[in-house]
Parts: C-alpha cells; structure tokens; sequence
C-alpha cells in the first residue's frame, strides 16, 4: 500500500509576485482534495514542476537566472508556495540546495545550460557523495534546435547538445531530458521519484520555450505524490537479526557506532531505540555527528581511530563485538586507513544490507526494521560502559588567557560551545573546523553538518545559506576558515537579501592550515583579506548586518555578548585572528596520518 507523501493544496496565484514564505520547521508536506481541472495558464509543464517542489516539501528553489531558464523562473516565482532564492553563482546554489536537503530532506536548484549546469555540477557531486536528494533543475535548448546541426552559444562550439548530460551521468541518479509535452510529465515524475526513493541527485533539463505551454497532460491538479514503500525481505530479515543477536549475546563487551548513512536509512530513531535497549556504549562516527543523541546517558563520543574523543578509542577497538549502523570506511574516516578494527568481531548494517563479521551477508534487509528487531532480541549489556565510566576523566580546560594575549582557537571554541542550545545549528568547514566541531558537545536538538565524504572546501558558505532558510527559526553557527571563505564569499549577499541572522566565525590563520598539515608548501599560503571590510562592502547599507574582528579573549566575549544580544536579528560577521600553527591536535595527528597514506610507494609489479 502507498505512503504519501502529501498533496498540494488547490489555491491559485493571483498574480507572479514571489510566493509565501517559508513555513517552519522540515514538514511541510499538506494533504488536500485535487480539484478537477485547473485554468489553461496553470495548465504548463513549468507549473506542474513547480507543484510537484511544493509537494515534495521545497518551499525555497536556488537559482541563477540565465536565457535558457528565465521562462521557467516566471513559473515557478508565480507558485504560491515557493520562493525563489537568487543565488551569486552556480556553485553555490548547489551548495544551498545541499545545506537545505540536509534538514528538510530534499531540496532543488536551478540553473542554465552548460555553462550553469557545468558550474554547478561540483556542488551535485558532492551531494551524490553524501546521498542527498537535490533536484538540479537546468533551462534546455529550444526543442527546435534539437537535431539541426545548429551550434548554440553557451555550449564548447560543438552541434551536439549532450555534453552536459554526459557529465551529469556520474554524479545523479538519473536523468531527464524533457524537449516535448507529451512525455513531460512521467519524465518529471519519474526523475523526482528516484531522487527521493535512492537519496541523490537528478538532472532535468527542460527546453526553454516549453514551461509556458499548456497541454493536455497537465490539464488536472496533479495527482497527490506518492512512493511505493521499499520492503524487507522478512525472512532474510528473520536470519539476519538471529545471526546478529547470536554473536552479540556471547560478546562480553559489545559496543554501538553510529554511521552517516543513518540519514539515508533513516534509521535514526531505530539507532536510538536500539542504544536503549542495549545498554552498549555508545559512539558516533565524525561524519555522523548530529545523527545520534550525544545526550544519551550512554554516549562516549566520536570513534575517529587516533583522533577520537578522549576513552572512545580504546572502548571501540578493545571490544570483543561492534555493530557499526551505517558507516563510511574511508582515507579519512580511517585516519589514514589506521583503525585497529577486525572483521570477525564487526556488524555492518548498511541501508540495505547486513554482513555479520566473516560470516554471511543478507540482502534486501533495511536497516530501519533490522534495528528495531534487533532491539527486541538483544540482551541488556553495560560492560563496555562501565569499563568507559572506570578510565574516564573529563577533558581538561584550555588556560585562561592573559590580558590582551593572542587569541587561541581552543579559547574560541570554549566560548562557542557556550552558545549552543536546542535553537541552535553548527557548519563546519572543510578544515581545522572539522576537528575543533567535533569536540562541542551538542545539546538535545541542536544540529550539526559537514561534507566529510568529498570535503569540497568553500562548501560551508552556500550550504549555510541552504541549511538556515530551511529552518528560520534556528539560529545557525558557521565555523569557516579564511582560505575556504575566498572560495564561496560572494552569497555572504544572499544570506542578507534572505534576512538570515547566522553568526558566522571567520578563522583568519593565513592559509589552508588543514594542507599545512598533510603536505605543506607555499602553495598553502593565501593573501589576506580584510574580511569584515569586505562583508560591510557587500553590506552596503541594506539589510541587517553587523561585523567585528577580534584578536583576544575580551573583544571575542563582547563580540559573542552583542552577536546574542543587541544583534541576535542581525547577520553576524566575526573575523577571529589567530596565529597560522595554531590547530587542534587531532588535526596534526590526522594530517601526518594522512600524508603517510597518500605517500606511499607504488606497489611492486
């Protein structure tokens, strides 16, 4: 039987003014009754993608007008319910398509032909790495250039029209070329079913005089969207799950790891209810954090090999058995392939796939059932916590500073763990960031995100607009550094048009310190930028926008006390100096780590 996912309510634009706002919070699915027929100006391809959007829960599209999709822009500005956001490039309204699937759970960019579509294609590669949902929506040529041996402009001088389509095979789930009506409307469909029910990217590209023609297929309200729910084999279900409890039962210290693809399964509340049941300790991989409930009473933090939080490493890989939910094996979740991890002692639940140690493999088993059944069938087991309860002693406190002594990033990172609640949400940059975020404990609500898998700096820019104009009422917290800020800095310009009052730390040591770390060079030194000048500029007396640029403990407190008080409806800009070799220590460990990896030789033929 079908789950739906909601329809769209049968109200009509009375004008193309841009829609209503969007609504709070990631639900914004509405069941409604389809009316019969719809007038012949809503009766077009452009207004039928844009009912699906609002179907499918997008309340806001990121875009970059070009000639190709200006006319399919009119259509979806004149939906009541979305919203178009103007972005500075096309990179980052890829990047804010992927920072708003992150929280509402999908999410949608549009852009023109190949120049567009090859400028964003690195933002959708990265949501593909990361199994988010984005609909890269790319103006086509008109249908009746198809096939004449014309050359276009915007193309590389070629008649041939399917290099951007070529290069959008690998990195989307699918792809829909729509260049006539009468097969429009399944292709629509199908290429946002499949976004939706494989958890990636799609490309529709659709030609450039057809949004503003009614047809006949689009003569109704479209019917309310639906999926077909993914079954569990249950019989292999049933094997699994007493595969699993069997060698789980015996183990005298067993332990649970939270892994990323939890988001795609979402099997986050399952995890919960398991970690319940279980009494396991309790750990998260990095690229997870902010999946699993760091206020569980059995949380020991984040299993990263060598770089872990302090006691997490050594309950993990001392464990006699560990059921990992999730996980992404890489160089850099490895710590340079460095994990002290073996395969007879591991469960590997994957979205839709359990392998038990060296053991036997079940297919079509979704993780979601598979965690829920499994609670059921475990025996409650505290071990591994008690032994973490036994050795653990609370991490230490950075020295206070001196009266207008440098400012040191550990400092920095005490005062934001400070600011964190349920109302908040963290960004962090491909960085120093990543390892510094890490280590904030997260309060019960508080969200959390990073691009861990492809590691695309300048990411946090784009997808911080994305991430806090899905959730306006979140106070979203960037944690940037200056090398990845040059990258992405321009949409600083969109997050003021949106009245977005993120508070963003600019990290200003002169250079890609994370690089440093792995190989250094002169390559990894940037010309400095005065940053808050530049965000005043881009300012430029419109909107909310305040900026301060701090170098020690006192200007970084009077800075965070107006950033949360006189200016908490203001876009807050904080550019923090620090010295150029001040890092977190796991970053020096993980980058020696890492360049040992990258370095080896070649192996002998």
């Amino acid at each position: 039987m079908d789950s739906k996912l909601g329809s769209l309510d049968s109200c009509k634009p009375s004008n193309n003014n841009v829609g209503c706002p969007p609504q709070n919070g990631c639900q914004s699915l509405k069941d409604s009754h389809v009316s019969s027929s719809t007038t012949s100006c809503d009766a077009t391809l452009g207004r039928h993608l844009a009912h699906r959007l609002v179907q499918i829960g997008v309340s806001d599209v990121f875009s970059v007008p070009g000639d190709f999709n200006l006319t399919l822009l009119d259509h979806l500005i004149a939906e009541p319910g979305l919203k178009n956001i103007g972005c500075c490039n096309e990179l980052n309204a890829g990047y804010a398509a992927d920072g708003y699937a992150r929280q509402r759970g999908v999410g949608a960019c549009v852009v023109t032909f190949t120049v567009g579509g090859l400028s964003i294609i690195n933002a959708i590669a990265g949501a593909y790495s990361e199994n988010l949902p984005v609909i890269c929506i790319v103006g086509g040529p008109n249908t009746n250039d198809y096939g004449t041996n014309r050359i276009l402009h915007h193309t590389i001088g070629l008649p041939d029209f399917s290099q951007e389509l070529r290069c959008f095979q690998t990195v989307t789930c699918y792809q829909a070329v729509v260049n006539n009506l009468e097969d429009a409307h399944e292709q629509i469909d199908r290429a946002i079913s499949t976004a939706l029910m494989q958890s990636k990217p799609v490309y529709i590209s659709i030609s450039c005089n057809l949004p503003s023609i009614a047809h006949p297929t689009f003569s109704r309200e479209p019917i309310p969207f639906s999926l077909s729910p993914r079954m569990c084999n249950k019989m292999g279900l049933e094997v699994a799950v007493e595969a699993t409890a069997a060698l789980l039962n015996k183990a005298v210290k067993p332990v649970l790891i939270g892994g990323p693809k939890l988001r795609v399964a979402k099997a986050c509340d399952a995890f919960t209810e398991l970690a319940d049941a279980c009494g396991y300790a309790l750990a998260v991989m990095p690229s997870a954090k902010g999946l699993v409930p760091e206020h569980h009473p059995h949380f020991i933090g984040t299993y990263w090999g060598a770089v872990s939080t302090a006691f997490c490493a050594e309950i993990i890989e001392s464990a006699d058995a560990y059921i990992f939910a999730g996980p992404i094996f890489n160089d850099y979740s490895s710590v340079g392939y460095s994990l002290l991890l073996k395969k007879e002692k591991a469960i590997i639940v994957q979205p839709d796939r359990v392998v038990v140690a060296n053991g036997p493999a079940f297919g079509c088993v979704l993780m979601k059932d598979f965690l829920i059944a499994l609670a059921k069938k475990l025996n409650r087991n505290t071990t591994a916590y008690e032994n973490y309860h036994r050795i653990y002693v609370p991490n230490g406190v950075p020295p206070k500073c001196d009266p207008n002594e440098p400012l040191r990033v550990n400092v920095l990172f005490q005062h934001i763990q400070k600011m964190l609640s349920g109302n908040t949400a963290v960004i962090a940059e491909t960085g120093d960031s990543w390892f510094n975020c890490q280590k904030l404990d997260l309060p019960e609500g508080c969200g959390y995100e990073f691009q861990m898998q492809y590691g695309s700096i300048g990411w946090s820019v784009g997808a911080t607009l994305g991430y806090a104009q899905s959730v306006p009422d979140k106070r979203v917290i960037a944690c940037i550094g200056d090398g990845s800020f040059q990258v992405t800095a321009q949409d600083v310009s969109t997050m003021l048009r949106c009245e977005q009052k993120t508070i963003i730390f600019l990290i200003n040591n002169g250079g890609y310190t994370i690089e440093v770390e792995i190989h250094d060079g002169p390559y990894n030194v940037i010309k400095n930028w005065n940053y808050t000048g530049l965000v005043d500029a881009i300012h430029n007396g419109e909107g909310n926008c305040w900026t301060a640029k701090v170098t020690c403990e006192e200007e970084l407190t009077r800075a965070i006390e107006t950033a949360t008080g006189d200016k908490k409806d203001c876009l807050c800009f904080i550019e923090v100096i620090v010295h150029k070799d001040d890092t977190s220590k796991e970053l020096l460990e993980w980058g020696s780590r890492v360049s040992a990896a990258n370095s080896r030789p070649p192996n002998p033929l």
